[in-house]
């Protein structure tokens, strides 16, 4: 079984009209301002599933501002998982300042929805006062047993639409702040499992920290699947390909020529995320 962690679907309105989204929601326009930024609804992300043999996607929208948005968004991801039940699996997507998150996150979890995410700070970093705000959604994540994926990106190197400002101490602080909650760290936790090599404390504090390969290609020399297998083990690196940013075929290319055991594969390719989502 092939499952994709990590894909964006969009109501019809927002994907024709996304000008009318602008106002109020710089990180939104920052991203989506260019018409080369796709924007795709569930049917598309089926057809893509279809020729890429995904078997299984994780969807999510994006974490507005805008009440009504985050809702509008969280509704329609909750009409795709039960228009395609066997094909995709849903997380809430909110913005931890939106005040009914709490309520927002369990009426989604009601109407079956399997975590929390793409959780993405774009113009703070991840800053303790975020890491308050996230504390009662964290519970019940926890609670449920769910996973809570998280926006990280690398804090050096080119800047792009999306960069965040966070700092490594900053995405650390997650998970010390939530030691017993499933964590999953988009674009492979800007490479702070290179830390784990520490002898004291790192590898501990994030025993329950998995990894997401998101824009993968556009970043990291291939090497990066084996370096981190070997790093944090491949039970917890998790197929994500950030559609429709990139087509899963590109990864399928690259791990090919990744230096990785067949094993290895199957696990990043669905078998840790089955276990994580509890099929």
């Amino acid at each position: 079984m092939i499952i994709d962690f990590h894909t964006h679907i969009f109501p019809k309105d927002i994907c024709e009209n996304r000008e009318k989204y602008f106002h109020d929601e710089p990180a939104f326009k920052l991203i989506y301002d260019s018409p080369k930024s796709k924007l795709v609804g569930a049917d598309n992300l089926i057809n893509s599933m279809d020729e890429n043999q995904v078997d299984l996607s994780v969807v999510f929208g994006f974490p507005w501002k805008n009440p009504s948005t985050t809702r509008l968004c969280n509704d329609y991801t909750m009409e795709s998982v039960a228009k395609y039940p066997k094909r995709l699996k849903g997380l809430c997507c909110l913005d931890p300042f939106f005040i009914d998150a709490a309520e927002e996150t369990k009426r989604c979890i009601e109407n079956g929805l399997s975590g929390v995410g793409e959780l993405a700070f774009y113009q703070s970093g991840i800053e303790p006062d975020i890491l308050d705000r996230l504390e009662p959604v964290m519970d019940i994540c926890r609670t449920k047993d769910m996973p809570v994926l998280v926006h990280t990106n690398e804090p050096i190197g080119h800047s792009y639409p999306g960069k965040t400002p966070n700092t490594l101490i900053q995405i650390y602080r997650l998970p010390l702040r939530f030691p017993d909650n499933k964590i999953v760290l988009a674009h492979w936790g800007g490479g702070i499992f290179f830390f784990t090599l520490l002898k004291r404390e790192v590898r501990e504090a994030m025993k329950n920290v998995y990894f997401d390969t998101a824009a993968s290609p556009f970043l990291y020399d291939p090497k990066i699947y084996k370096l981190a297998a070997d790093l944090v083990g491949e039970d917890r690196i998790l197929f994500g390909s950030d559609y429709p940013l990139l087509s899963p075929s590109r990864y399928f290319k690259e791990m090919e020529g990744a230096d990785i055991p067949e094993k290895t594969r199957k696990r990043i390719f669905g078998k840790n995320a089955a276990s994580l989502l509890n099929i």
